[in-house]
């Protein structure tokens, strides 16, 4: 593959910065990819593969791998996934010869592993990484902004607001000023789940005057009104507007071909002068639906085997399992996705899967 320089101290392959910029500004469905294991908990391959060449077909505008639905346990040296899922993704993308494909790795940990990780998706041929903060809870906001600027001159970052019901912290509007300062920032994933913390993270932007980075929902609770919001702010005086770009989901994780033929329809309608009330509507269906996935009930105790449970029934995934064999469904799960999938039909994509799901098998 063609290398071409970012800067002076990046190099990634195909796509320079300007290139991922007007990718991710375009705004993309990117699933956050899970990991399928087998009913003995081993990864299943065939199916990381499967899943892959499914999000293709399905026509997303990225993946985003070793990231929350694919398990931080995959780090776990005993287990030792890390490297290898990002590899076989990356290079079932490049098998299918789909160079537009916006591959994001996700980073974590202190300032010593994030940069690890870091070099290894560069070295995969990852064009951007979804920056986690969960390390720097409890520590000051100077001390992440210094993470983050060391961890960008290794590869560009995706800046990533987490709800702290799931591991997160609150960061000030002011640290997100400070974060869209950073030249290497492409995009920022808002999932805090909370409508005054995303706005500060929009309207930080807005102030910045970076109108490169894109801006991506990772609210799941509330994602179609987050795609039509216009949300207002003031930059030197004047006012400017911003939508939401896309949506780096696990949400879009399943369901994906709908979630990409729901976010064109989205960006043509935000052309219009007045939005359609369906999308109301639209936005309870998801966000209902969404609640039996990720299990909202039990605190998202059920997230992962949601997620799993749901690829489990359409073929792409073998079993709902998960690393640690405590995490399950929970009690009453099972019962509200059968609800969900009866009620919303509109957001499944059972019929495209099964359609080609052998070919994506083989």
């Amino acid at each position: 593959m063609e290398s071409i320089e970012l800067n002076k101290s990046i190099v990634l392959p195909n796509m320079n910065t300007k290139t991922i910029r007007s990718q991710l500004l375009k705004g993309l469905v990117i699933p956050a990819c899970p990991l399928p294991l087998d009913e003995n908990q081993n990864w299943s391959e065939r199916h990381q593969r499967a899943l892959t060449r499914y999000y293709i077909a399905a026509g997303v505008g990225g993946i985003a791998v070793g990231v929350h639905s694919t398990q931080f346990a995959i780090r776990d040296p005993k287990i030792g996934l890390f490297e290898p899922v990002l590899e076989l993704v990356s290079n079932e993308i490049d098998a299918l010869r789909s160079d537009s494909i916006i591959k994001i790795a996700g980073i974590c940990g202190p300032t010593d592993q994030a940069l690890d990780e870091a070099k290894t998706a560069r070295r995969h041929g990852y064009h951007a990484g979804l920056l986690s903060m969960t390390a720097f809870k409890g520590q000051s906001e100077s001390e992440i902004i210094a993470h983050c600027k060391v961890v960008s001159d290794v590869i560009p970052v995706f800046g990533f607001y987490l709800q702290p019901a799931v591991g997160g912290q609150v960061l000030s509007h002011h640290f997100w000023r400070q974060f869209a300062e950073i030249a290497n920032v492409a995009a920022i994933k808002i999932a805090p789940f909370n409508r005054y913390q995303t706005w500060d993270v929009v309207r930080a932007v807005i102030e910045t005057g970076r109108d490169d980075i894109a801006l991506y929902t990772g609210n799941d609770d509330n994602i179609i009104a987050d795609l039509l919001t216009p949300f207002v702010g003031t930059v030197n005086g004047d006012r400017r507007m911003r939508f939401i770009n896309g949506g780096l989901l696990g949400q879009w994780g399943v369901w994906t071909k709908r979630a990409v033929q729901m976010l064109e329809d989205i960006k043509l309608e935000r052309e219009q002068p007045k939005i359609d009330s369906r999308w109301l509507k639209e936005n309870v269906a998801l966000t209902d639906a969404n609640a039996a996935v990720f299990d909202a009930a039990n605190g998202f105790a059920g997230c992962i085997p949601g997620i799993m449970e749901v690829l489990r029934r359409s073929g792409l995934s073998a079993s709902n399992a998960c690393l640690d064999p405590n995490e399950k469904l929970s009690a009453g799960q099972s019962e509200e996705l059968d609800r969900v999938i009866n009620a919303y039909p509109q957001l499944t994509d059972d019929e495209f899967v099964a359609t080609h799901l052998d070919e994506w098998l083989a």
